[in-house]
């Protein structure tokens, strides 16, 4: 994310805190693209990522106040991003998602992450976006929130509601569901063009 040094966001986040409106509107050029693409790849339409882009920007205004300049701006940000984008797929209950405890039927030869990333720079990112989709929502956003992101696994843990020690398993179950995706995807290429 392209973002002001520590000093000039601190700055910016002060007096947009005080109604500055010169201030907000920097704040929001600055922030929401990024917002807007995180959004883009953990929701299902980019009409969804553009309004839940605008609902966290005004969430922000609300809980300006509550930051804490010690702590980094952007993973705040993306954290109260995240918990949207959760709390959306949650409430449209868009996928059934798999039980917690689930763990006995699930391999654990996954793709490591560096395998996961070649196989994504392999598809487009319509193919990739499309198998996300086939995800359910805890396994999308936690791929999300890794990869496209980079925050880390309490980060992760605190935006999801999971423990920390569960975020491992989520990661590796979500990785294991989006390989499964994409080679369906592909397999489902392959038969439809002969």
């Amino acid at each position: 994310m392209s973002a002001p040094g520590i000093s000039e966001a601190t700055d910016l986040i002060v007096r947009a805190g005080t109604g500055d409106t010169q201030a907000w509107g920097d704040l929001y050029r600055q922030y929401a693209p990024a917002i807007f693409r995180f959004c883009r790849r953990a929701l299902p339409t980019r009409e969804d990522a553009e309004d839940a882009t605008t609902e966290i920007f005004m969430k922000l205004r609300l809980k300006l106040e509550q930051y804490d300049p010690s702590r980094s701006f952007s993973a705040w940000l993306y954290r109260i991003a995240a918990n949207h984008c959760w709390d959306l797929l949650r409430r449209r209950k868009a996928r059934h998602e798999q039980a917690t405890d689930d763990l006995e039927g699930l391999s654990l030869e996954a793709p490591e992450p560096n395998q996961l990333e070649q196989l994504i720079e392999e598809r487009t990112s319509a193919e990739v976006r499309k198998a996300l989709d086939l995800l359910g929502p805890r396994a999308r956003m936690a791929l999300v929130l890794r990869y496209y992101s980079d925050m880390s696994y309490d980060e992760i843990a605190e935006a999801l509601g999971v423990r920390r020690p569960f975020v491992g398993v989520l990661l590796l179950r979500a990785r294991h569901e989006l390989r499964q995706a994409l080679s369906k995807q592909s397999a489902l290429a392959v038969g439809g063009s002969r």
